[in-house]
């Protein structure tokens, strides 16, 4: 317990470990795999939680969904919102999918992106490319059950990473 405390207390800057090109790239990477169907996706990143979410035991997992209803990633038209989120004190890597992918999409296919995110940005190489090829992962998933004639003119999320904390 007091080694996670102090991973949040020491946590590493948002902005330092994603300057402003990764950040591009990733808004580049959601807006190019949104032509290729007709979900949303969304990237958030959080630096660390509050000492009151850590004394209640809040886990990764419910701070994903905290933030996936927070930026409102549910609020699609086919209710097909997908947050990719990543909590830096943790080194956790959450995906969140909405009510209507459900019942499409295993938990173990978004387990395993995750596992290819967290292997891409341990081997020590630009985070960046692994982060993108996440991105696109994603996509393909949700290619495979909303393509492109289902897309909405209204792009309902923004396409920018959000920065939480």
């Amino acid at each position: 317990m007091m080694r996670r405390w102090w991973r949040h207390v020491v946590s590493p800057s948002v902005r330092r470990t994603f300057p402003t090109a990764t950040l591009q790239s990733i808004t580049a990477a959601i807006a190019a795999g949104e032509q290729r169907h007709g979900g949303q996706v969304m990237f958030a990143v959080e630096a660390d939680l509050p000492l009151t979410a850590l004394w209640s035991g809040v886990t990764p997992r419910q701070a994903a969904e905290r933030a996936f209803a927070q930026l409102r990633t549910w609020d699609t038209e086919n209710n097909n919102g997908v947050l990719v989120y990543l909590l830096l004190a943790d080194h956790a890597i959450e995906i969140v999918a909405d009510r209507g992918l459900r019942p499409h999409v295993p938990a173990s296919q978004w387990q395993a992106i995750c596992a290819h995110l967290r292997e891409g940005l341990l081997q020590g190489g630009d985070p960046a490319s692994a982060l993108v090829a996440a991105i696109n992962e994603v996509s393909d998933v949700l290619a495979g059950h909303f393509p492109p004639s289902t897309r909405s003119d209204d792009d309902a999320l923004p396409n920018a990473p959000q920065i939480l904390g």
